[in-house]
C-alpha cells in the first residue's frame, strides 16, 4: 500500500547543506566552541555566504554525533553576535547584513596563500582567449535581440504535460549512464526528420546527440583538426565557432562572403590545403545569405581533391520566407566529407541545450572516443520528452506556426526600416532566418551606437566584430524572431533617431 504524501510536510523549511565540521572530544577546547569557530571562519573566509541556509540544530547534532547542547549553545553565539539570523517558520541563515568584505571570499588569509603558494603554471590555450565582459547588446533581452525565439508562442502546456508523464513512467534504468550517441529512439526519430526536411544521407547510428551546436563544434574540431592546421572561416562570421578553432590551435584563414556565400576560390587562393571549412550555407551568419548551387559543388569538390572537411552549421534552416527550404550541404556530398550540425535551441527554446551531428560512418567511432572524454553521454530525460513531442505532431506543427508568425515580424521589420531609414541603410539576408542585417555607410561606428542603443533596451549587434580582418563593414543584426509585432516600428524610429 502506498503511503500518502502529506502536502504540508513537504512545504516545511528545507535544512541547509550540511558544512565540514570536524570535532574532538579529547581536545581541550568546549564542543560549542569547536563549532562556533567553525562557522565562524567559514562565513569570514566565505565559505558560507551571506542568505545562506543553515542546517538545524537537531541534523548537525546528529550528522556530527554530538548532543544537541553544544550545538544550541553555538548557534546562540553566533546569533549573539550577528553572524546568524533567524525567524519563525523560515530557518536560520547566514546573516543577510554583514559586510561585504567579510564574505567576498577573497580574504587576506587567501590572497596571501596565493601569493606564498610558488609557480601557478597553467596551460597556455587557456589564456589564448582573454576574458571578456559580456558586451552591452548581450546583457538584455527585447527589441532586436539576436538568437532569442517568441518564448510566449511555444507550446508550454504540452511539454509540460509531456515531461510530467515522461516523469511518471521513470524508473531504475532512468537513472543510469544514456548511450554514448545520445538516445536510440531520438536518433531515429531525428534521422527520419533530416531525411524528409533537410534531404540527409543519414542513419541513426551517425547521429550523435549534443548539447547544442557550440559542443557538436567542440567534438568536431577535436576529431578533426591538429593545433597548427588551417581552417577557412566565413568573413565576416560567428565568433563562438572562431573560438572553438583558436582554442584547439588552428590557424583561421578569414574566406570572405558575398551574396552567393562562401568564395570559394578566394579561400583555394588564400589558403588551398586548409584541413577544414566551416559554412553556414543555408542561412549564413550574420549576412543572411544563402550558398548558391554552384558554390556548393564547388566547395565540396574543392574538399574532395584536398582530402579536406566541411563543417556545416544548418542555422535557422527552418524558417525560408521566398522560397522552399534548401536543401543540406551533406544531402548533395556524394564522398561523405560533411560533418553536418543541427540545434534544436532555436525552434524549441535555447535552455533546452539538445543539438545532433551527423557523422561520416567511418568517423563514429573517433566521435565517440572523444565524446567519451567531453561528459560519457547526453542526458537522457530531455531526449526522451523531444522524441514524444516530434513523433506526436507538436514539432511540425510548432515549426509552421513559427514559420508564419516570423514572417510576419519579418515583414513588418523590413517595412518598417524601408519606411523610417530608407537610403541610410541596406537590407541583407531578409529571406530566412530569426534575424537581418543592416549594411551602414563605411565609416559609421557601429560598436558605439550599439552600445547607446542597449541604454535604451534596444539590443542590437554590431556587424563589425564578426569581421577577423581589419577592414569590415559597418551595420548591425537585427533578432525579429523575439519582438512583437506592435513594437517593431516603434524600435525601429528608436534605431533611426540614434543613427540620425
Amino acid at each position: 500500500m502506498k503511503t500518502k504524501v502529506n502536502a504540508k510536510r513537504l512545504k516545511r523549511v528545507a535544512d541547509g547543506i550540511l558544512p565540514m565540521i570536524a570535532v574532538d572530544r579529547k581536545a581541550a577546547k568546549a564542543l560549542h566552541r569547536q563549532i562556533y569557530d567553525a562557522y565562524r571562519t567559514a562565513i569570514v573566509d566565505g565559505g558560507l555566504r551571506p542568505r545562506q541556509r543553515i542546517p538545524s540544530t537537531r541534523v548537525l547534532a546528529s550528522e556530527i554525533g554530538v548532543s544537541r547542547f553544544p550545538v544550541l549553545n553555538a548557534y546562540a553565539q553566533l546569533l549573539a553576535e550577528g553572524y546568524f539570523e533567524s525567524s519563525v517558520g523560515s530557518g536560520t541563515v547566514v546573516s543577510s547584513s554583514l559586510a561585504e568584505p567579510i564574505t567576498s571570499g577573497e580574504t587576506v588569509g587567501a590572497q596571501l596563500a596565493t601569493s606564498r603558494s610558488g609557480p601557478r603554471p597553467a596551460a597556455r590555450r587557456s589564456s589564448i582567449l582573454p576574458h571578456r565582459e559580456p558586451s552591452p547588446w548581450l546583457r538584455g533581452w527585447g527589441a532586436f535581440s539576436v538568437g532569442q525565439v517568441a518564448f510566449d508562442q511555444f507550446p508550454l502546456q504540452i511539454w509540460s504535460s509531456l515531461v510530467a508523464r515522461r516523469c511518471r513512467k521513470m524508473d531504475a534504468k532512468s537513472f543510469q549512464y544514456g548511450e554514448q550517441l545520445g538516445s536510440r529512439a531520438l536518433r531515429e526519430t531525428i534521422a527520419s526528420y533530416l531525411r524528409t526536411a533537410r534531404s540527409l544521407r543519414c542513419e541513426p547510428e551517425q547521429i550523435m546527440i549534443v548539447s547544442g551546436s557550440q559542443q557538436a563544434l567542440e567534438i568536431s574540431a577535436r576529431v578533426l583538426l591538429d593545433p597548427g592546421n588551417r581552417v577557412w572561416v566565413e568573413e565576416p562570421g560567428y565568433g563562438l565557432a572562431r573560438d572553438v578553432f583558436t582554442l584547439g590551435g588552428c590557424h583561421l584563414v578569414p574566406v570572405p562572403v558575398d551574396n552567393e556565400g562562401l568564395e570559394v576560390a578566394a579561400g583555394i587562393k588564400r589558403y588551398r590545403r586548409a584541413r577544414a571549412a566551416f559554412v553556414t550555407p543555408s542561412h549564413q551568419f550574420p549576412l543572411g545569405v544563402t550558398m548558391s548551387a554552384s558554390r556548393r559543388f564547388q566547395l565540396l569538390e574543392w574538399a574532395q581533391n584536398t582530402g579536406s572537411w566541411i563543417i556545416e552549421d544548418d542555422y535557422d534552416s527552418e524558417y525560408r520566407y521566398e522560397s522552399l527550404p534548401i536543401a543540406s550541404l551533406q544531402g548533395v556530398d556524394a564522398n561523405a566529407r560533411v560533418i553536418y550540425i543541427g540545434t534544436l535551441s532555436k525552434v524549441l527554446f535555447p535552455s533546452v541545450r539538445l543539438g545532433y551531428i551527423v557523422i561520416p560512418s567511418d568517423l563514429v567511432d573517433r566521435f565517440i572516443a572523444i565524446r567519451r572524454t567531453v561528459d560519457i553521454c547526453p542526458p537522457t530525460f530531455y531526449q526522451e520528452v523531444l522524441t514524444d513531442f516530434i513523433n506526436e505532431g507538436h514539432f511540425a506543427r510548432h515549426i509552421r506556426r513559427m514559420r508564419v508568425l516570423y514572417r510576419e515580424r519579418r515583414s513588418a521589420l523590413v517595412d518598417s526600416i524601408n519606411k523610417e531609414l530608407q537610403s541610410m541603410v541596406e537590407v541583407l539576408g531578409d529571406e530566412a532566418g530569426m534575424h537581418l542585417t543592416v549594411a551602414l555607410p563605411h565609416g559609421s561606428r557601429d560598436v558605439e551606437i550599439a552600445e547607446q542603443a542597449a541604454r535604451q533596451n534596444l539590443w542590437i549587434w554590431p556587424l563589425s566584430p564578426s569581421y577577423i580582418d581589419e577592414v569590415s563593414r559597418p551595420g548591425f543584426i537585427l533578432g525579429f524572431a523575439s519582438t512583437p509585432l506592435v513594437e517593431i516600428p516603434r524600435a525601429v524610429r528608436k534605431l533611426r533617431n540614434l543613427l540620425a
